[in-house]
Order: structure tokens, then C-alpha cells, then sequence
């Protein structure tokens, strides 16, 4: 069975000099599994002070990079966020851009992009907003499709929420699922640096990727990661990148069943499934017998101590059973918003 191999951008978060641009680029060119070097140009950073980047003479060190030799089918990415970054990316020959979590939450940045990129057939890659939203992710991929960008990418770096599950960015893997369901055309990789925000989880998250179908990755690497401008914590040293790629499983991706066994299973699954629905359209239907009752008794739709009662059974018998007990409770939460909803339709 044919298994596709990913495609790997790799690179320091930002160019700090030539030397440091010239030192990774021939640590990374020896990397067969290395399809394209990303290089941040222009880091505004969450706050001023920092490093931000040397602009357009990090662009001029490219340029002069692939002019040698030896360097000649390197290919560079770097961010982009100003329609005069484009500018002086297609000025410089970058081959392929990427618009940073923060752009992609303002559609008007993002239109005002995608109109300076009409006619260039530059690759894009879209990472998704901080907030987990799909459709505002779609929307920034859809922006650049209309301005005939044929070669768009999405990039997954993970959601910035109150509780992160001890990443700098939650995966919510659903959410880049859900895109992948929604636009099959696009292809996804994931940036597990900017997900974990240190050096430890980047294999776990780069193989989970993987599995999940994912057609790439992007990862930060630095000669000396210790020191690095920014983002210090969660760049790889070139060695300790080259161990994760070489650790990394390939599987095949292709939904082929040929094992009676895996069919039965999923023959189970599905006849679970079905009666999961038929149960919560049960449950609706009581619901708005309820809410008839609430009405006649002058009763508020929410009863906060009845949800606590509720919510707290419901998650000692999931303890019981050994299922995850934050799982059930979101189940639960989105069941129990559902009955509120259809409570208040019912006594319009």
C-alpha cells in the first residue's frame, strides 16, 4: 500500500544574520525530507521591544543564497502581513508565503492580500486565526482562491484559549478535521512548534499529525536554538530535528478495507451511531414537553441547580465507566445548550 510522503518546511522563526540564514540552509539541504526553508522576515511581536525581524535585507541574503551553486532549487517561505511584503517577496523570488494567525482573524487584511497576490503563482498558506473558528479560517483560504491562487494551503498551529492543556496553543484537532471535511481540496501540514511551544511534545504532536492525514509539517529549527531572537523554546537544533523526521511512522492514508474484522467494527459503529441520534431526538422531545410544563408553572427555561445535579451524575457515572470525564462534560454542555435552545423555540 502506497504511502505519501509529507511535505516538510523547516527553518528558524526568524533570520538573524547571513551567517545564521547560510549555517541552517546547508544543515537543512542535506535533509532529503526537506521540501522548502521558512524563514521569518517581518515578527511583529504580542508586544513592542523585541525582535522584529530584518525585513527586506533577510530577503536580499536569499536571493543571494540561491545565486550559488550549491544552493541552486532551494526554495524559501516567509510570512507576509502588509500588501508590501508581497512586494518585495515576489521582488526577491520567494516561492511561497504564509499569513500569520493574527492577519488571518481580519478579513479586511486578508482581502488586501489576496488582491496584491492576483495574477502571482506563489504558493500561500493560510494558518488558522487564535480563535478555533472554521469558517473564519475557510474564508481567508476562500479570499485567495477567488483572486485565482490556485496553490493554497492551510496551516494548523493550534488555538489560543483560557486553558491550553499545557501547550502554547490547543491542537483541537476536530477543527482543522472539520476544515479538511469541508474543503478536501486543500491540502493541511501542521506546525506543531507553534502548537507545543517548547522542544518536548514536537515528536508526539508531528506523529499525531501524520496519523490524522495531515500532508505536511512546518517546523522551527536553529542553529542554536538556546539563543535564538525569538521563540527560543520550541525551535529544534538541526541534529534533534533530523532524529524527529527519522522517527516519524508513515501510514497509509487511503480508506481500503481489507480486513473482515475492521468491517465488522465499523458496521458496530455505525448501528451506535444511528441509535445515538434516534436517543437525542428522543431527548429533544421531552424537552419540549418541559418546556410546556415550565410555562404553565411561570418556570424559567434554565434551572441552574437542576443542570448542576444533572452535570454532576452524569460525570460520576462517566467516572464510573473510565471515560474522560472533560469529554463527557462537553458532550453534555452542547446537549444541555440544545435543550435550552429548543426549550425557548417551543415557547415562542
Amino acid at each position: 500500500m502506497k504511502v505519501k510522503e509529507p511535505f516538510v518546511v523547516a527553518g528558524p522563526c526568524s533570520v538573524e544574520s547571513r551567517e545564521q540564514l547560510f549555517s541552517i540552509v546547508e544543515s537543512l539541504q542535506q535533509l532529503s525530507k526537506v521540501s522548502m526553508i521558512r524563514c521569518g522576515v517581518w515578527k511583529p511581536r504580542t508586544r513592542p521591544g523585541g525582535f522584529e525581524g530584518l525585513g527586506e535585507e533577510a530577503l536580499q541574503w536569499m536571493c543571494e543564497l540561491k545565486s550559488e551553486e550549491r544552493y541552486k532549487g532551494v526554495r524559501f517561505a516567509c510570512e507576509v502581513a502588509r500588501p508590501e511584503h508581497i512586494v518585495l517577496a515576489l521582488k526577491y523570488g520567494v516561492q511561497a508565503v504564509w499569513i500569520g494567525a493574527r492577519t488571518t482573524a481580519n478579513p479586511f487584511m486578508v482581502q488586501e492580500l489576496a488582491e496584491a497576490l492576483r495574477g502571482s503563482e506563489i504558493s500561500v498558506m493560510v494558518k488558522n486565526a487564535p480563535s478555533p473558528d472554521v469558517k473564519l479560517w475557510m474564508g481567508a483560504i476562500e479570499r485567495f482562491l477567488n483572486e485565482g491562487i490556485t496553490n493554497v494551503w492551510a496551516i494548523h498551529r493550534g488555538f489560543d484559549l483560557y486553558k491550553n492543556s499545557g501547550y502554547r496553543n490547543a491542537p483541537l484537532w476536530e477543527v482543522p478535521i472539520e476544515l479538511r471535511r469541508a474543503m478536501p481540496e486543500i491540502p493541511i501540514i501542521c506546525d506543531p512548534s507553534h502548537i507545543a511551544g517548547r522542544r518536548e511534545p514536537l515528536q508526539q504532536l508531528s506523529q499525531t499529525a501524520l496519523d490524522l492525514g495531515f500532508d505536511g509539517l512546518m517546523m522551527e529549527v536553529h542553529p542554536q536554538p538556546s539563543v535564538a531572537l525569538t521563540d527560543s523554546y520550541q525551535q529544534l537544533h538541526p541534529d534533534d530535528f533530523k532524529l524527529l523526521l527519522n522517527s516519524l511512522v508513515l501510514r497509509s492514508t487511503e480508506d481500503i478495507v481489507i480486513d473482515e474484522e475492521l468491517r465488522l467494527l465499523r458496521g458496530q459503529i455505525d448501528q451506535i451511531d444511528d441509535q445515538l441520534l434516534h436517543l437525542l431526538e428522543e431527548r429533544l422531545s421531552v424537552s419540549v414537553k418541559i418546556a410546556d410544563v415550565k410555562e404553565r408553572s411561570n418556570m424559567a427555561v434554565f434551572q441552574p441547580k437542576r443542570w448542576d445535579w444533572v452535570l454532576t451524575q452524569r460525570l460520576e457515572l462517566a467516572s464510573q465507566l473510565g471515560l474522560d470525564s472533560d469529554f463527557v462534560k462537553e458532550i453534555f454542555e452542547k446537549i444541555h445548550a440544545e435543550s435550552v435552545r429548543t426549550q425557548q423555540e417551543s415557547i415562542k
